[in-house]
């Protein structure tokens, strides 16, 4: 087993880590999303924190993250709790899938058809809005697909490691017609069983910096119930248009990567 760099643990360390869990809570309330897009990313560039280490690291914090994040939604109804579960499920068999063809397949390929489907995704956030009043009911469609949707979102988390509200989220909005706030609350719920299984797995290969991961989670927990707050004043045409931006962010970094890759080779 590789033993981490551990950076120190120092003024600026704890600062950062606050920092870092006080943005991530605010995009997990206000997207429905992990927040491990941005805690990844922030934990490489300001700590020097190893790409996995720091992947292992926030997923531990999600874990608090999502937790309120999805109390502060079910408050007002907009948590389907049991397909929050079906897509949990297909999320967990679908990512080690995932991470059995991850050495089978072009890494570079698969980040660049992500990109599309993200631009995509975007393009189509300006033509549907999402009505407040839509529901997530279960039928003999709707929950096969959302089987289908678990195991497809599972599987790019253990190719990319995305986290799966950025999948579960527009694809409720686009292909079921869930109202925004469901889509979020439900998106967060199914992010915990699957947060708590991976972080397990990477405990036992010492792939979490838990000083770090309890400062980031405590951090992120102050303002996710803000996010999910200020997720329900927006109006969901201009939710869609922040949703797209933050969208754009993450087709950014997924392209920055596969640039990176194709120059490796």
């Amino acid at each position: 087993m590789i033993e981490q760099t551990r950076p120190p643990r120092s003024a600026r360390y704890y600062t950062v880590c606050i920092g870092v869990g006080l943005l991530a809570g605010l995009l997990s309330g206000l997207f429905g999303v992990g927040g491990g897009t941005v805690i990844v990313p922030l934990l490489v560039l300001l700590l020097a924190f190893d790409q996995r280490f720091a992947a292992g690291t926030s997923l531990a914090a999600i874990v608090p993250t999502a937790s309120v994040g999805v109390i502060t939604y079910a408050i007002d109804g907009h948590v389907a709790w049991i397909p929050a579960l079906i897509l949990a499920a297909g999320a967990v068999g679908g990512a080690q899938i995932g991470t059995w063809l991850l050495p089978r397949l072009s890494q570079t390929a698969l980040r660049w058809a992500f990109v599309a489907f993200l631009v995509a995704v975007i393009v189509s956030l300006y033509f549907v809005i999402p009505s407040r009043d839509a529901e997530l009911e279960l039928t003999l469609v709707t929950g096969p697909g959302l089987a289908l949707l678990g195991l497809i979102t599972g599987i790019l988390a253990g190719l990319l490691g995305v986290g799966g509200g950025i999948i579960v989220v527009p694809a409720l909005l686009l292909f079921f017609g869930t109202s925004d706030l469901v889509a979020r609350g439900t998106s967060l719920l199914m992010m915990i069983p699957t947060a708590i299984s991976g972080t397990v797995g990477n405990l036992r290969r010492s792939n979490v910096d838990l000083p770090a991961a309890a400062c980031i989670g405590i951090a992120a927990c102050t303002t996710t119930a803000l996010g999910a707050f200020l997720a329900k004043l927006i109006d969901p045409f201009v939710g869609n248009v922040l949703f797209s931006l933050f969208l754009v962010f993450i087709a950014s970094q997924m392209a920055v990567k596969a640039v990176r890759g194709r120059r490796q080779r």
